[in-house]
């Protein structure tokens, strides 16, 4: 079984964050969703998981993150082509995302970064590998 993660997000209104999610083209794994938390399914490896705030705060004794204010951690997911970080940005903004910093290519390298609806920072890449090949 390869490795897999599980990225916990805190949010304040989970039908919403669902909606979101979907907007995007992902799905929801209904085994793992309920009125407290919702599985979101990126990819085979990558899922994740949104939990209400009163929820989240079982798994932590620090206190829960505001990430419009703060920024906790920069989720990154790769892309195949420019054309998927342009669609995946797009679609995030299309759904109530707020754009977080100006498109970043560096030839080799384009990027666009997005915050969900509760502030959580996305971005989204694509690198070309064969332009860094020596």
């Amino acid at each position: 079984m390869s490795t897999q993660i599980f990225v916990n997000l805190p949010v304040t209104d989970l039908d919403a964050s669902k909606r979101f999610y979907t907007a995007l083209g992902y799905s929801v794994n209904e085994e793992f969703t309920d009125e407290n938390a919702s599985c979101i399914v990126i990819s085979d490896t990558i899922y994740v998981m949104l939990l209400t705030e009163a929820f989240a705060q079982r798994f932590t004794t620090k206190a829960i993150a505001d990430a419009t204010t703060t920024t906790e951690v920069i989720n990154a997911l790769s892309t195949d082509s420019r054309a998927e970080v342009d669609r995946l940005a797009d679609a995030a903004l299309a759904a109530g995302a707020s754009p977080v910093v100006e498109p970043q290519d560096e030839g080799f390298m384009y990027s666009r970064s997005f915050a969900d609806l509760d502030g959580h920072q996305w971005e989204v890449l694509f690198m070309d590998a064969s332009a860094t090949a020596g």
